[in-house]
């Protein structure tokens, strides 16, 4: 993960107790960088995260996917025999 301290400076312990709100905070996420804003005596964080790995999901009786593969048979024909609506 990236750190930017932007506006300040910040000790490494500080950063810390951040980096560890953030992951709490965004759990299961996963956090690519984190920019520590200082302004006056305030701290806005904002946090970057990776990009996902799969390019399209699918959501299928409440499962969801990245490749139908992932699906038993059952699951599969259910999904390819949905009406589909143009977006």
């Amino acid at each position: 993960m990236k750190i930017n301290v932007i506006g300040g400076e910040m000790d490494r312990a500080e950063i810390d107790e951040y980096i560890k709100y953030a992951g709490q905070k965004y759990k299961g996420r996963q956090i690519g960088e984190l920019d520590i804003v200082i302004d006056g005596e305030f701290v806005d964080l904002k946090v970057h995260f990776k990009d996902m790995d799969f390019q399209r999901a699918y959501r299928s009786a409440d499962y969801l996917v990245n490749t139908m593969e992932k699906l038993n048979d059952a699951k599969q024909k259910e999904f390819s025999e949905k009406e589909r609506h143009k977006v």
